[in-house]
């Protein structure tokens, strides 16, 4: 497909149908090789900046310059999300805004940002695997809890949601009852080249810890907040990136404690 994303309505609504029933779809060779290995050059040069730590880059400002802001920047992907966002929705997206993130994991900081279940807080997430162990126990394996809610009413009733199941205690309570096998998420074997996509907003999920010596770099875009525009939506999104900032200069300094996962 090589960056094209030029796909008919009816194959965005198998995509979404992908998703209804089986968690999540995904769309196969939407990179060449070449592209791939632009991807993890990409990558590859930030990490050295934060040698052997997790990082976060948010925003299509910080991704200026690369593949990545190509995908963001690209009209049919656009079309693509909306597509899916209506199809999930009933309706059209309130915003056009696709946020744009580059994750890495690795190093103990990366560890400790695993397992962090969570809900996105937009309806829409499309995810591109870079680097994605093979080998080992600890590969940062994608699990995922698929379609697990509704879009909420309210987003104080979101906002509460949210707080009660993405803190440590309920996500040490979560890992507990997965390793006991009282609860079962689905495990996606991510191949890159392709991108996967899943309701973020409805899904609970996470990636499992990555070993120490390996590197799991994922792109991620987000598409459509169901309450967007909201003082609290706004609060949120602010929180997360100023988060993701600290985390990222921590990780450059090793003297530092590392910000909790």
């Amino acid at each position: 497909m090589s960056l094209s994303f030029d796909i008919d309505a009816q194959q965005v609504k198998q995509l979404a149908n992908d998703i209804d029933t089986q968690g999540f779809a995904v769309l196969k060779g939407a990179f060449s090789d070449t592209e791939l290995q632009q991807l993890r050059a990409y990558t590859d040069h930030h990490a050295d900046l934060h040698p052997g730590e997790y990082f976060a880059y948010h925003g299509e400002q910080s991704l200026a310059g690369s593949l990545l802001y190509n995908v963001w920047g690209n009209p049919n992907f656009k079309t693509l999300m909306a597509g899916l966002y209506r199809n999930a929705a009933g309706a059209c997206s309130r915003s056009g805004q696709i946020l744009p993130v580059l994750r890495c994991v690795q190093g103990r900081q990366g560890q400790r940002e695993s397992n962090c279940f969570h809900y996105d807080a937009s309806l829409v997430t499309a995810l591109i695997p870079i680097f994605i162990p093979q080998e080992g126990e600890e590969r940062g394996d994608l699990i995922l809890f698929p379609n697990l809610r509704k879009v909420r009413p309210s987003v104080v009733l979101n906002v509460i949601e949210k707080a009660l199941l993405q803190n440590r205690l309920s996500r040490k309570l979560v890992c507990h009852a997965i390793n006991k096998g009282w609860l079962k998420p689905q495990t996606l074997l991510l191949e890159p080249g392709n991108i996967y996509f899943f309701w973020g907003y409805r899904s609970l999920h996470a990636n499992r810890p990555v070993g120490l010596e390996l590197k799991r770099a994922t792109a991620l875009f987000h598409f459509g907040d169901p309450h967007t525009g909201s003082l609290a939506v706004k609060w949120i999104l602010k929180f997360n990136q100023r988060r993701a900032r600290l985390a990222s200069r921590k990780s450059s300094n090793p003297k530092q404690e590392p910000t909790p996962g």
